[in-house]
Parts: structure tokens; sequence; C-alpha cells
């Protein structure tokens, strides 16, 4: 037990000194946060005190976090896709079995969706699952990009809107614009294959009715 307390000095200690860096360390502690290493001082509290700092860098901080972030999340796909099954032992088999339902479901979706919602939603596990069933690693980028830059971009703003009250006020009402956007996402995508069902049933009448 005496090595858990010795732990969490270090790991405070170590993002101590990433905050020091200014937007290098919000770029490490973007990556090792999404790879393997939950900080104290997330990438989204550095993220918010940057900003309020250096208003005019916003845009800057929100790519290094989105890269930062992005590549932990390539890596801990990689590692998944080596270890296999073995990476999601920590996780209860329903929380396994929900996740890759939702993944082989909706696709890239899943992915976006997860990437967007705050903690303590399990978003590790999605980036895990995806590494074990081998998702596209392609399409699993793409909506880390969209989700994290998304998510760190609205952070910038607040930072800049409401200086150090942003975070209370993020804390109070992301869930609901996670919740909104969401939404519009999800009816954007199911507007999409509902019109290209659509025009796959209408080639083929208009061939019939050409001959």
């Amino acid at each position: 037990m005496k090595l858990f307390p010795k732990l969490t000095t270090g790991l405070t200690r170590l993002s101590d000194f990433f905050i020091a860096l200014g937007p290098l360390g919000l770029f490490a502690v973007a990556l090792l946060d999404s790879a393997f290493v939950p900080l104290p001082s997330s990438a989204d509290a550095l993220m918010i005190l940057l900003t309020i700092a250096h208003p005019r860098l916003m845009i800057v901080y929100a790519l290094l976090a989105t890269a930062g972030s992005t590549i932990g999340c390539v890596i801990l796909y990689y590692v998944s896709c080596r270890t296999g099954s073995r990476a999601l032992k920590k996780f209860s088999p329903a929380k396994q079995a929900r996740v890759k339902e939702l993944i082989d479901r909706y696709d890239v979706l899943s992915v976006l969706v997860a990437s967007l919602m705050p903690p303590p939603f399990p978003f590790k596990l999605f980036v895990i699952t995806a590494g074990v069933c081998r998702f596209s690693l392609t399409r699993f980028t793409i909506a880390i990009i969209a989700g994290r830059g998304f998510r760190f971009l609205l952070e910038g703003y607040f930072a800049i809107r409401y200086g150090a009250q942003a975070r209370q006020i993020l804390q109070k009402y992301y869930p609901w614009i996670g919740l909104g956007l969401v939404v519009l996402i999800v009816i954007f995508f199911v507007t999409r294959n509902f019109m290209k069902a659509r025009a796959r049933r209408v080639e083929p009448e208009s061939l019939e009715s050409g001959n």
C-alpha cells in the first residue's frame, strides 16, 4: 500500500513538470493521458490554463492537444492490436461486449461519439476495443481527430470567454453540449444513410424506365 502515495506524488511532480513546459507540456500530457498514464493535471485543465494566459495562442494549443491525444490513442490502439483480448482484462465482460456491439453496429460513429464524451465516460475502453478488433486505423484516427479537436477548441473558446470560471462551466454544461452534438451527428449519419439507400433504389428504377 505504501507504493500508491509514492506513485501519486511521482505523477504529480511529472504533471507539474509538463505544465512548466507550456505548449510542449500540453502535447506531452495529452499523449500520455490518452496512451497509458492518467496524470493528475489533465490535458483539458492544462488547455484551459494556457489559453487563459495566452488567448491568442488558443488555436495552437488546441492543435497540439489534439495531436498529442491522437498519437496517444494510436499508440494504445497498436498495443491493443498486439496484446489482443488480454488488453481488455481489467474491464468487465458486460462492458466489453457492449462496446464491441456498439463498434460493430455503428462503426466510426461510435468512436467519434466516445472521443467527445467527458470523464468518467470509458473512452479508453473504446480505443482498446478498436485495437483488439482491428478496426480500420484510418477511420479510427479521423474519428479521434474530429472528436478531440472539437473538444479542445470548445474548451479554448470557453477559456477565452469565461476565464477562470471556464472549467466549472464546462463541468456543468459539457455533458449536455456533448449530448446535443451526438444527437446532431446521429441525425446526420442516419439522414446520409437514408439518402444513399434511396438513391440505390431509384437507380434501378430509372434504368428500367430507360429500357
